[in-house]
């Protein structure tokens, strides 16, 4: 959620998860202010505000980063009594001048949040932060929100100028920053809260906004997403821009998504790189997805057995339309889109018999048999067509979907219509297909 308000030196914000109408602060006017001891002496300045990035949607201040005398020290906020425009007040007159040594899980709001890009998930966006707006709550400060606006630079440059002007300012809810654009170890923390805020786009959208980032920070938006999630981002991506990501990832990590992959993307993807590391990572999979990506990897790119899945569901023809439906609801995992379930010869069997649509399936009557309901007449291509066919094959006929049957009349898998759109339609249109066929 993104709002608008005055940039005036001190105003209240709602926040509806704290529940409270606040005094607010932006870190560009705490910044280089001094720091006071119990006697008012300007002992230090603000050098940097330190935050503990974690689950919370509003990170606390746990202190700041002082300056005294060309030397940076950690200033814990429990020694500060009062933070404002002013600067800050300290409860003592001692100092602690221990040198500042960053912890996990520690975020300094200058030097590692001002001028870096995070995904606002509300907005389906990526922005630049201009400046972060911190809020007191009870005791604490919490950061609020951040300031994608213009003002938000200009407040920087001209902070003391800026003070009271009703320009509008845009601020980001910071419980919707999906992620953070950081080249600080604060990752690995980072990715914990990420998780879940990401979840709530479409792959679709998380692949759109991943893109627009550097390649280490798109590979860190797919790796903070669970591997379901993540392999259905990847497959919104380009073959070139799926390779580099699961190239760029722990071995074991990649292998788990690519096993979440259709089995041709993951050839298409396994293809793109180099031979060792393809190699390495396909010996990682699990037996079962690796017997499915192996049975495509024999097969030409242009052909309809490199353009085919193997996801798709089979029953024998002698078993009911009941008895079908009970089955498709107990299945542990089914694709996940069945367009036409296809029906075999017998149990154990390969033979294909015919198909029939889910929806002729739903409308059956239930004690009919699959021999009686399916299409026993169908279009179907042969692993050596070319792809270019079965595509023109699948756009004539406005098929859903083309099984493939190889010479003993077996059916070897399946080419979907959006995988049949990515060699009839221009470059340009393809990154179109998954809202329409997703």
């Amino acid at each position: 959620m993104s709002y608008s308000g005055l940039a005036g030196s001190f105003w209240f914000l709602p926040v509806a998860k704290l529940g409270y109408r606040l005094p607010m602060l932006y870190v560009s006017q705490i910044i280089n202010r001094p720091i006071f001891d119990a006697r008012n002496e300007k002992i230090a300045v603000i050098k940097d505000v330190i935050v503990r990035y974690g689950r919370e949607d509003y990170p606390p201040v746990i202190g700041l980063v002082a300056r005294y005398r060309r030397r940076n020290f950690f200033m814990p906020r429990r020694d500060i009594s009062e933070l404002g425009l002013g600067g800050a007040q300290m409860r003592s007159s001692i100092l602690d001048l221990n040198p500042f040594v960053r912890r996990d899980g520690e975020v300094l709001l200058r030097k590692d949040v001002l001028d870096n890009q995070l995904i606002d998930v509300d907005g389906k966006r990526v922005v630049r932060v201009n400046d972060v707006q911190i809020i007191q709550a009870g005791s604490m400060w919490r950061v609020s929100g951040a300031d994608v606006s213009l003002q938000g630079f200009v407040r920087r440059l001209m902070p003391k100028g800026f003070y009271g002007s009703d320009r509008p300012v845009e601020v980001i809810d910071w419980a919707d920053v999906g992620y953070l654009a950081t080249d600080t170890a604060t990752v690995t923390v980072q990715l914990k809260s990420s998780k879940d805020k990401l979840s709530r786009l479409h792959p679709v959208e998380i692949a759109q906004l991943a893109e627009t980032l550097s390649p280490i920070h798109r590979t860190e938006v797919v790796e903070s997403l669970d591997d379901e999630i993540a392999a259905d981002t990847l497959e919104e991506m380009s073959t070139e821009a799926q390779a580099r990501i699961l190239e760029d990832m722990d071995e074991e990590r990649a292998a788990d998504i690519l096993e979440e992959m259709s089995p041709d993307d993951a050839v298409d993807v396994l293809d793109e790189m180099d031979d060792e590391k393809a190699q390495e990572l396909f010996d990682l999979m699990e037996d079962d997805e690796k017997a499915d990506v192996a049975e495509l990897m024999h097969f030409d790119h242009d052909t309809a057995g490199g353009l085919m899945t193997t996801e798709f569901v089979v029953f024998p023809k002698k078993y009911t339309v009941g008895e079908t439906i009970r089955s498709l609801r107990e299945m542990a995992e089914t694709p996940n889109m069945i367009y036409y379930l296809y029906v075999v010869e017998e149990e154990g069997s390969w033979k294909l018999s015919g198909l029939i649509s889910l929806r002729s399936l739903i409308l059956a009557d239930p004690t009919f048999t699959l021999e009686d309901v399916m299409r026993s007449e169908f279009r179907y291509a042969h692993p050596s067509d070319s792809a270019a066919d079965v595509a023109q094959t699948i756009s004539e006929y406005n098929l859903l979907a083309l099984p493939v049957v190889d010479d003993e009349g077996d059916i070897a898998g399946i080419v979907t219509v959006d995988d049949a759109m990515e060699i009839l339609l221009p470059k340009n249109f393809q990154r179109r297909l998954p809202r329409l066929f997703g």
